[in-house]
């Protein structure tokens, strides 16, 4: 009988060519490109229509670097720890992938399967969004914004799908008035092709609940945290990934931006922050 955790075997089975979870949702612009869509040359700037954002005030953003059509990261203290630019930049919308489940649970910790009740297993991950609305002279919390995140577990399988039942590692939860919410899950694994990544969605609820836009995307991790995670059960039954972010199709495609900084070790476990400027909806 195969293992179905082999790294040598595909986790899942070969999908439809539109649900290709390598594949680019929209069309990426740089950051000096948004701003010169709009005739503008630097600073305090917000495309509301498109949701494609500029950084909050400071010096004109640099050259190169991929932006995107509908949000921004960062941490919450206002600076990228990826890039080391100020908070609220243009940031890429990536593909949605085949493992979205429409109606995941509402909850703070991702970790227990609601059908059964088991805990996954991994290094624990605290998951920190900040979620704010840009505009010239800086950016405001925005509550009331609907965020779904989902990714896979340990040895690198996704619930819902492909025949593996439940619904661990996925969740969501409405940012509060302070535009936050937080996630407990656990470190993700890796499956064969992709580098190690969480999926999320925001969208923006109006007053009867009902979405009034959408952003997606994926958030990365730093390769040496990566390796140190790696070496630890139960992740080192499947060995050293594939696919570092380097040769990753999506994260060569804008990643960097969305490469999360993490502080903590591999056995009390992470946190990191991810800031989102949101112009949508």
């Amino acid at each position: 009988m195969n293992d179905p955790h082999d790294p040598r075997l595909p986790l899942t089975p070969e999908l439809p060519e539109e649900d290709n979870d390598d594949e680019m949702v929209g069309r990426l612009l740089s950051r000096r490109s948004a701003l010169r869509l709009l005739g503008l040359s630097g600073g305090a700037a917000a495309l509301t229509a498109g949701g494609v954002l500029a950084q909050r005030g400071g010096p004109p953003p640099p050259p190169g670097g991929a932006g995107g059509m509908g949000g921004a990261g960062g941490t919450s203290a206002g600076t990228s720890g990826a890039t080391g630019l100020p908070g609220c930049v243009v940031r890429p919308a990536m593909t949605e992938g085949p493992y979205f489940v429409e109606g995941e649970p509402r909850r703070s910790d991702l970790r227990k399967d609601s059908k059964t009740g088991k805990v996954v297993s991994g290094v624990p991950l605290t998951l920190d969004f900040v979620t704010s609305r840009v505009a010239v002279g800086g950016c405001t919390p925005r509550a009331g914004v609907l965020i779904d995140v989902w990714h896979c577990d340990a040895l690198g399988n996704y619930s819902g799908v492909s025949g593996v039942a439940g619904d661990f590692l996925r969740g969501s939860q409405v940012t509060s008035a302070q535009g936050k919410a937080s996630f407990t899950t656990i470190y993700p694994g890796w499956y064969q092709g992709r580098a190690i990544h969480i999926h999320f969605k925001l969208r923006p609820l109006n007053a009867s609940g009902k979405a009034t836009g959408e952003f997606t995307s994926q958030l990365f991790f730093p390769e040496t945290v990566n390796a140190a995670v790696l070496t630890r059960a139960p992740y080192s039954q499947k060995g050293k990934a594939d696919t570092p972010n380097a040769q990753d199709g999506i994260y060569r495609n804008g990643g960097s931006q969305l490469l999360l900084k993490v502080t903590g070790d591999p056995v009390k476990g992470y946190r990191a922050t991810f800031d989102v400027g949101l112009n949508i909806g």
